[in-house]
C-alpha cells in the first residue's frame, strides 16, 4: 500500500512560487556564471551592471524559496537592491564600484601560474596543468569583465550615467518604491528558512540541470579532468599490525604453555632416544 506524504502548506507555496520564478532564475544564473568567468564579455554596459545586480537578487530569491543553507552560497541579493535604490536616490556610484570589485576582483594570477609551471614538470603525464590553465583563464575572464564594467561606468558623465541607471532600473522593476516592497516581502514566511526534503530535491534537480548547461567547455568535461589522486607505489602494511615487544611464537611445549597442557608442535625426542 502506497504511503501518502503530507506536504506542509508553506512548502507547497514555496514550490509553486519557485515554479513561477524558474525561467527567470535559469537566465539569471547563467548570466551570473558568465560574469564570474565562464564568459568574456567584449563590452559591459551600465544596463549589464544593473542586470548583474538583478540576477544576484533573483538567485537569492531562489535560495530562500527552496530553503538552501546560506553556508552553501551567498549572493548578497538584498544588498544588491539596496545598492540600486541608493544609486537612484543618492546618485552614489562608489558603493556599486566597491561591490563589483569585491565580487569580481581576480585572485593572484602569479600563484596559479607558478602552480602551472610546477604541474607541467612534476605531473607531465596527467591533465593537472591543463586544468590549472583553464582555471587561470576563468580568473582572467572574471577580471576582464570587471574592467569592462568599470570602464562603462567611468566613461559617462554623471548625469548620463544616472539616466542610464534609472532606465535600466525601470526596465527591471527596481524603482525605489518597488524595491521597498520587494525588501519587505523577503520578511514574509514564503522566504523563510524551512528545510524540507521536497525543497532539497527541487534544488538538486535545478542545479544539476544548470550545471550541465553552464559548464560546457572541453576542459570541464569529466573525461578531460585530471585525476584527484594517484595509486600508491609502496607495498601496503597490514591494516592493524602491531608488534608486541617480547612476544615469542609458540614453537614447543615449553614456550607459552602456562597450563602445562600436553601437546606437540614439532617432533620431540625422549631420554631413551625415541620420538
Amino acid at each position: 500500500m502506497a504511503t501518502i506524504v503530507m506536504v506542509p502548506q508553506l512548502v507547497q507555496q514555496k514550490l509553486e512560487a519557485f515554479t513561477r520564478l524558474e525561467p527567470e532564475f535559469e537566465d539569471c544564473f547563467q548570466f551570473v556564471q558568465g560574469v564570474h568567468g565562464q564568459k568574456r564579455f567584449s563590452s559591459f554596459s551600465v544596463a549589464y551592471t544593473v542586470r548583474y545586480l538583478h540576477s544576484l537578487w533573483i538567485c537569492e530569491c531562489k535560495t530562500n524559496l527552496l530553503s538552501v543553507s546560506k553556508t552553501v552560497k551567498e549572493y548578497d541579493g538584498q544588498l544588491c537592491l539596496q545598492l540600486l535604490r541608493r544609486w537612484q536616490e543618492e546618485e552614489d556610484t562608489a558603493d556599486v564600484v566597491a561591490f563589483l570589485h569585491r565580487k569580481l576582483d581576480m585572485l593572484p594570477l602569479a600563484d596559479i601560474t607558478r602552480q602551472v609551471h610546477e604541474a607541467s614538470r612534476v605531473h607531465a603525464s596527467d591533465r593537472l596543468a591543463q586544468r590549472l590553465m583553464h582555471g587561470r583563464t576563468v580568473l582572467l575572464n572574471r577580471g576582464m569583465n570587471l574592467m569592462q564594467a568599470l570602464d562603462a561606468l567611468f566613461a559617462l558623465p554623471e548625469d548620463a550615467l544616472f539616466r542610464s541607471v534609472c532606465e535600466a532600473c525601470t526596465q527591471y522593476g527596481y524603482l525605489p518604491e518597488q524595491i521597498a516592497v520587494q525588501l519587505e516581502e523577503m520578511q514574509s514566511p514564503l522566504y523563510s528558512f524551512v528545510p524540507h526534503q521536497l525543497l532539497a530535491q527541487r534544488n538538486m534537480q535545478i542545479m544539476n540541470k544548470l550545471g550541465v548547461n553552464v559548464v560546457q567547455k572541453p576542459a570541464d568535461l569529466p573525461g578531460e579532468r585530471s585525476s584527484r589522486a594517484t595509486k600508491s607505489t609502496e607495498p601496503l602494511r597490514p591494516f592493524a599490525e602491531h608488534v608486541v615487544q617480547g612476544y615469542q611464537e609458540l614453537t614447543a611445549p615449553w614456550h607459552n604453555n602456562i597450563m602445562g597442557k600436553r601437546f606437540v608442535d614439532r617432533p620431540e625426542r625422549s631420554d631413551a632416544g625415541t620420538i
